[in-house]
């Protein structure tokens, strides 16, 4: 039977109080407005639009970083390259810096004229538009995606891969009927971060897409607007969405974790 030493102690107490600490500020969050007040919300001209229009761009962002993060994230696992640290450094950026930060450079990228005029010819328009939503929530999730994707891959052996090859697969093969099949667990655990990621981003949409009501309303934008505006039940219905959409994605994340 180990003793009980005061560093251990602390080690106890510490997650415990900030748990607690969590658990009641979340309840706060919960526990404030009526469920006749939720209820109302939820069913407003205004959430519905929210809750639809975050549904669909976050599932179409979330399809584009699979997309892209699944491939990126094989190479940065597997295959060296001249400039592979500093290519991952860059990709990792919009982890480091705000929100803000990342929809002030997509705004000065995408607001060019050049820019505008060749995206416009081939019908896209990224700024205070319903694609930039999603240019938007793909950018802020996709550093996120490459980095769980990548550990998975690390955590594969690679002789699995030298197996197949050596049976005559190609490396597109091997990558298709081995590598992915043993990386489900992480591509799931991807998916739902990367989804997660998307519905919550509110700086780099703000920015990029702007904060229209009813027109590029996602509902970050809806808690932010209606905290503006003073209504707080409709800021707090948002909030509560918003937190047990997290609390479900990271739930299925440490599952998909413990089962890489």
């Amino acid at each position: 039977m180990h003793r009980l030493t005061w560093f251990k102690l602390v080690l106890i107490v510490l997650p415990i109080s900030l748990t607690c600490l969590l658990l009641a500020a979340i309840f706060s969050l919960i526990l404030v407005p009526t469920f006749a007040e939720i209820w109302e919300c939820l069913l407003s001209k205004e959430m519905l639009f929210s809750l639809k229009l975050t549904v669909w761009t976050s599932l179409l962002s979330t399809f584009l970083v699979f997309l892209v993060s699944v491939p990126t994230g094989y190479s940065l696992s597997r295959i060296d390259f001249w400039g592979k640290s500093i290519v991952k450094t860059i990709i990792d950026l919009p982890i480091a810096f705000p929100e803000l930060v990342l929809g002030l450079c997509l705004l000065l990228l995408f607001g060019k004229p050049e820019i505008q005029k060749i995206l416009g010819a081939a019908g896209f328009d990224f700024v205070f538009t319903k694609q930039g939503i999603v240019v938007a929530q793909f950018f802020t999730a996709l550093p996120y995606s490459v980095r769980i994707i990548k550990s998975t891959f690390d955590y594969i052996n690679p002789r699995l891969e030298f197996v197949s090859r050596s049976l005559g697969y190609s490396m597109f093969e091997t990558f298709l009927r081995v590598s992915l099949p043993l990386a489900k667990s992480g591509l799931l655990a991807a998916t739902i971060i990367a989804f997660a990621r998307s519905i919550g981003t509110f700086g780099t949409v703000l920015i990029l897409a702007g904060g229209s009501y009813m027109q590029t309303e996602i509902l970050p934008i809806t808690l932010y607007l209606n905290i503006s505006y003073g209504n707080m039940p409709m800021a707090i219905t948002s909030g509560i969405i918003l937190v047990i959409v997290s609390f479900i994605a990271i739930l299925v994340f440490e599952k998909s974790e413990a089962s890489i």
